[in-house]
């Protein structure tokens, strides 16, 4: 089978989720169309991550971030293109669409190339970043129009395909994985006489919510035993001031992984979320987590037994007083973290789901208990 990927950010999340689907079926060809964020992260860089025996790039050179009418009718145009000369030498069976600006062009191009087979995963759906009420409206409706181009929504959490269902959009979902035993193949020791670590990764960017890691960090500033650190990149990091604060800049993925290994808490600020792939990495690593209460992090964390939610500072620095001062119970919550890791969220479990909605051949349970929904 022949999948085709259409991936305007080609980078972070996305590109995680992707490069998943496309080891979670490798005796399949994946011919992946993606656009670049230079400021990001370079495509060429994200290519070196992909498996080379089945994976294919056609380099989307009109797709951008922001939206511009004239700029979108020309990456529409260019798309339109690629599929068509893709499908004449049968080359589609499957289109697979990632993120919001590529859920709606792709289903357009899809639509006029005559591609039926076609499926958009939002990985945190643009109307949930919304600034105020009149864009929140203005990238709903983009949402409704999309979806009578035709294809099939697959969301990434049951969160997010519950925001879904309000707007009237019949959906399902499979829920993101990680690859849980090479998270768990090294094992970093934690001595109680470190300092305690609070840990996060990602772009430093608005949806993460550097402002308000901030506010949790400063009123830690005097407390010489708490460290922050976020790792990572991006614009926002200029809003750090508390000097408790270390942002590593981007680093390997083993010095992430060793770094996240060798915390005692994992803290998520973020507007909102698909499903977090850094947040599940920590789960595999047995971190318990203290998340906001935001779309895709509600999804992850049972409360009180291996993390808790939060919806402002002062929440947050009582859950972190309460872990500081009763580290041995951290262990116990990073082991409730793991199992509901495998549970929940085993990419070999849950990806090959999509081989199957690709397929045509959807079964909604497996061994007698639902691992995940579609036609919600």
């Amino acid at each position: 089978m022949i999948i085709v990927h259409i991936v305007e950010p080609f980078a972070a999340g996305i590109a995680v989720f992707v490069k998943s689907l496309t080891e979670a079926m490798p005796d399949d060809m994946h011919i992946i169309v993606h656009g670049e964020r230079k400021k990001e992260m370079s495509a060429r860089e994200v290519k070196k991550s992909f498996p080379r025996q089945n994976v294919r790039f056609i380099k989307w050179r009109s797709a951008q971030r922001s939206i511009d009418p004239l700029k979108d009718l020309l990456a529409l145009a260019e798309l339109y293109k690629i599929l068509r000369r893709l499908k004449r030498k049968n080359l589609v069976d499957a289109v697979h669409l990632h993120s919001s600006k590529s859920g709606l062009l792709g289903r357009a191009a899809c639509k006029m190339a005559g591609v039926t087979n076609v499926f958009y995963t939002p990985n945190g759906a643009s109307f949930l970043s919304a600034p105020n009420r009149l864009a929140r409206y203005f990238y709903q409706q983009l949402e409704r129009v999309g979806h009578r181009l035709g294809g099939n929504v697959v969301c990434c959490s049951a969160s997010e395909l519950e925001e879904f269902v309000k707007l009237g959009i019949n959906a399902g979902y499979i829920n993101n994985g990680i690859n849980i035993s090479q998270q768990q193949k090294s094992a970093i020791n934690i001595n109680a006489r470190d300092k305690f670590r609070v840990v996060t990764s990602g772009r430093i960017e608005k949806q993460k919510n550097p402002r308000l890691f901030n506010e949790i960090a400063t009123y830690f500033e005097d407390m010489e035993q708490v460290e922050f650190i976020w790792i990572g990149d991006g614009t926002y990091k200029k809003y750090f001031t508390a000097k408790n604060i270390t942002v590593t800049g981007w680093i390997g993925n083993k010095e992430v992984h060793d770094l996240v290994a060798a915390s005692n808490l994992y803290l998520s600020t973020s507007h909102y979320e698909g499903l977090s792939f850094a947040v599940l990495e920590a789960l595999a690593l047995k971190k318990p987590v203290l998340l906001s209460n935001c779309t895709g992090n509600i999804d992850i964390v049972k409360k009180g037994i291996n993390g808790d939610l939060f919806t402002k500072a002062s929440e947050a620095n009582v859950k972190i007083l309460q872990y500081y001062n009763n580290r041995e119970m951290l262990d116990v919550m990073g082991t409730f973290s793991a199992e509901i890791c495998q549970a929940e969220f085993n990419v070999k479990e849950n990806f090959k789901t999509y081989r199957e909605l690709y397929a045509g051949s959807l079964q909604k349970v497996m061994g007698g208990k639902v691992k995940w929904n579609f036609g919600y």
